[in-house]
C-alpha cells in the first residue's frame, strides 16, 4: 500500500492488489478513509469518518493532483 502523497494528516495511497480497478485512490486520516475514482471523471466511491468539510478539502486535492496520482496508478501497475 504506497503512501504517494500526503496533505495536512492526510495520507494518499492505493493498494497493490487493486490493478483490476480503474484508478483510484485511497485517502486516510485519524479514523476516517474515503475512496475517490481518477478516471474518467472524479467521483467519491466512498467516504467514512471524515466531516463534509473535510471531504470538501479532500476532493479539492484529488482535483488538483488528478495527474500525479494517475500516472502513479499507471507506473506502478504497467
Amino acid at each position: 500500500m504506497p503512501t504517494i502523497f500526503e496533505y495536512d494528516g492526510y495520507k494518499f495511497r492505493f493498494y497493490s492488489n487493486e490493478s483490476d480497478e480503474p484508478p483510484h485512490i485511497h485517502i486516510v486520516k485519524g479514523g476516517g478513509n474515503a475512496k475517490y475514482w481518477l478516471s474518467p471523471d472524479i467521483a467519491e466511491a466512498y467516504s467514512y469518518g471524515f466531516t463534509v468539510r473535510e471531504r470538501r478539502e479532500i476532493k479539492k486535492v484529488v482535483i488538483e493532483n488528478q495527474q500525479k496520482f494517475i500516472n502513479f496508478w499507471d507506473e506502478y501497475f504497467s
